[in-house]
């Protein structure tokens, strides 16, 4: 099934084929349909499973014939609920790339930094806010967001909001929100008190599910380095001074870090350009280009702007900074060893990654093997940390067998 069979609007299908997308996941192909029909949805996936396009493109497409019907007026129609800070920047950036022909206005919001910004954003009219809890709640209290008028909640990762104890908020939230709305609901796992949750905020629901991606292509080489946060720098020059390294797709956890990895290499003399939100299209796409031709032997990029890269014979994905979702290293590494090539994915574990890495352990069920030989190696790391004992192996083997347990959850970097 492609995008275009799924009623798409001209604007959403062309912003979609310029990021590379022709084919929707299977969370996708369901949950679209379902929501642009107006239907409440409890949807059970993991990050990592294409899960915010399904609900991000049909809440465009929705709001876009609105807007047009209404001719501009300004208020927030949907409010995206989401637990931490990374999360929400992601899914702002995601209603970036897909609306970016719809003329909506969308605005993230989150703790730890000034609100000026954010309040300025907001009054000058808001059609899409992504938020988390406390932030929300309190330029709620504030008074300067106001939900009367929103047509559409989506609560996003309700098990993490759970696990960081936000379960509260969500609920003084929904006390506040139209009774008369459409809800979106997306968990990875259903414990009793997520399904209590969902059962107070969904309205005859339709349910989704989808088994998370757990394992990793056979024809990829992995590697581990243990290096001080201080030496990936230095390391990643090491190791691309290795000329058989023919391309290399290098992944850090943000815009601004793939933009000083590219300032690092190109000190070091290594040609290398960054792919990230920030980028315009027209930078991204002759960025993609010259990787793909081979102008640009090495391509920097942030996991939402990777979405829909897809190069041939790419040898080599480096992970300068470890995903702090595992399935998203499973992603990550799955764009080499592609039809059945071989591929290598190196990846760089500071101290501060160690609890990263044993996530990425227990969903994938195996160790990835450490690289010691380098100049670089961090000796310090505990290993009793990071390494899947048998016992730990066999329990995370049975969890991620789709057959015995579909929807399994994981613990996050507390961000927000």
């Amino acid at each position: 099934m492609s995008f275009e069979k799924l009623n798409l609007i001209e604007p959403i299908l062309q912003a979609l084929t310029a990021e590379g997308y022709t084919v929707p996941t299977p969370i996708q192909a369901q949950s679209i349909p379902l929501i642009l029909n107006r239907k409440d949805l409890l949807g059970c996936a993991q990050t990592g499973t294409g899960k915010t396009a399904a609900f991000a493109i049909p809440i465009l497409q929705i709001l876009h014939a609105e807007k047009r019907a209404e001719k501009g007026l300004k208020a927030i129609k949907a409010l995206v609920l989401t637990p931490t800070r990374e999360l929400a920047i992601q899914i702002e950036e995601s209603f970036t790339a897909y609306g970016r022909h719809t003329g909506l206005q969308h605005l993230v919001i989150f703790g730890g930094v000034n609100q000026k910004s954010q309040t300025d954003a907001l009054r000058k009219g808001v059609d899409i806010l992504v938020a988390t809890p406390g932030r929300l709640l309190d330029l709620m209290n504030q008074g300067f967001i106001k939900l009367n008028q929103l047509q559409i909640f989506v609560l996003d990762e309700a098990d993490q909001m759970l696990d960081m104890g936000f379960i509260n908020d969500v609920k003084k939230l929904i006390k506040q929100l139209p009774a008369k709305r459409q809800s979106l609901f997306f968990s990875a796992t259903m414990p009793s008190v997520i399904q209590e949750l969902a059962d107070t905020i969904l309205n005859a629901p339709v349910k989704v599910e989808v088994t998370p991606v757990s394992s990793t292509a056979n024809t990829i080489t992995q590697k581990m380095y243990f290096v001080e946060k201080t030496k990936k720098r230095a390391l990643l020059n090491h190791v691309l001074a290795d000329r058989s390294i023919e391309t290399a797709l290098v992944f850090t956890r943000t815009k601004h870090g793939a933009d000083r990895v590219v300032k690092d290499l190109a000190q070091a003399g290594i040609q290398a350009e960054a792919i990230h939100g920030n980028k315009s299209q027209n930078a991204r796409q002759r960025a993609l280009s010259n990787f793909k031709n081979r102008t640009t032997r090495v391509l920097v990029a942030t996991d939402i702007a990777a979405r829909g890269i897809d190069v041939e014979e790419l040898t080599h994905v480096i992970n300068y900074e470890l995903p702090n979702v595992p399935e998203t290293y499973v992603h990550r590494i799955g764009r080499t060893g592609r039809a059945g090539a071989s591929g290598i994915a190196l990846s760089f574990c500071d101290a501060e990654e160690k609890a990263y890495l044993k996530d990425i352990h227990k969903l994938i069920a195996k160790t990835i093997p450490v690289e010691e030989e380098h100049p670089y190696h961090f000796a310090s790391i505990n290993r009793t940390e990071i390494v899947l004992s048998s016992a730990e192996r066999a329990r995370a083997a049975s969890t991620a067998s789709p057959k015995k347990k579909k929807w399994f959850g994981n613990r996050r970097e507390k961000t927000a």
